[in-house]
């Protein structure tokens, strides 16, 4: 079965200008064309569609939308299981900011003043632009600030939230193999060592080894990291920095 632009456009409620543009680009080009040269859409279309929308849905731009599509190791179940999990963590966060509307609406009704906490209690308390200034400061002239600055700009606090959860889900595990007795050089530690870095990678900027055996660095000697990851964990700072430079070398 083939699908004209119109029939494609009705399934899935965007404009025909939409799927224009995404051919233009080489986001989504038609499986074939007609004689009289007009487009034609089949199944396999249909679910790259599908794809792109579900990620556009959750804030991605055009251009990672089509790198994400277009990388040849991607497995789509891979896909639809990263979106699957991002759904239920924006459909959790916005169940969570119905509530505040809700009690916001009931102590309205009811004459309560809320608290300033009450009021943005669900917003929480991380604020990804607490060091923008220094680290443009530091770092803007260089392709991983350009790509970070990029990155962060189609981010929303949810996203900001889920990208804090996954770190600090790295972040636990290796307190917990530094409290199983494991050395910072043992497989499991560079095994974490190298998911801290696929985390920099899908979150923020390109993480080479010798890139992110820098930052380990500047995880021991920044007074500032150094207590970040003191209070996680006592030596927690010196451990990943260990565990980063021996994940580097085993991968040379």
């Amino acid at each position: 079965m083939s699908y004209s632009v119109g029939q494609v456009a009705g399934f899935a409620k965007v404009t025909v200008r939409t799927l224009h543009h995404y051919d233009e680009i080489g986001l989504l080009c038609p499986s074939s064309r007609s004689g009289a040269g007009h487009r034609r859409y089949d199944d396999a279309d249909l679910d790259r569609l599908q794809q792109i929308l579900f990620y556009r849905e959750l804030g991605f731009p055009l251009e990672e939308v089509a790198a994400l599509l277009d990388d040849p190791d991607a497995d789509p179940r891979e896909h639809l299981r990263r979106q699957h999990a991002l759904l239920s963590d924006r459909i959790d966060r916005l169940r969570q900011m119905a509530k505040a509307v809700e009690h916001a609406m009931e102590a309205h009704k009811m004459g309560i003043n809320l608290t300033p906490e009450e009021k943005f209690e669900v917003f929480g308390d991380f604020d990804p632009d607490q060091y923008a200034a220094e680290a443009q400061e530091r770092w803007g002239d260089t392709e991983q600030y350009k790509e970070s600055a990029r990155r962060s700009a189609s981010y929303t606090k949810e996203d900001w939230q889920r990208i804090t959860e996954e770190a600090n889900g790295i972040h636990g595990r290796l307190a917990a193999l530094m409290d199983s007795g494991a050395a910072a050089g043992s497989e499991a530690a560079m095994d974490l060592a190298e998911e801290h870095r696929g985390w920099l990678n899908r979150n923020h900027y390109t993480c080479a080894y010798e890139m992110h055996t820098c930052l380990g660095e500047m995880y021991v000697s920044d007074e500032r990291f150094a207590a970040f990851y003191e209070a996680i964990h006592p030596g927690l700072a010196v451990f990943l920095r260990d565990a980063i430079v021996a994940n580097a070398a085993r991968n040379a």
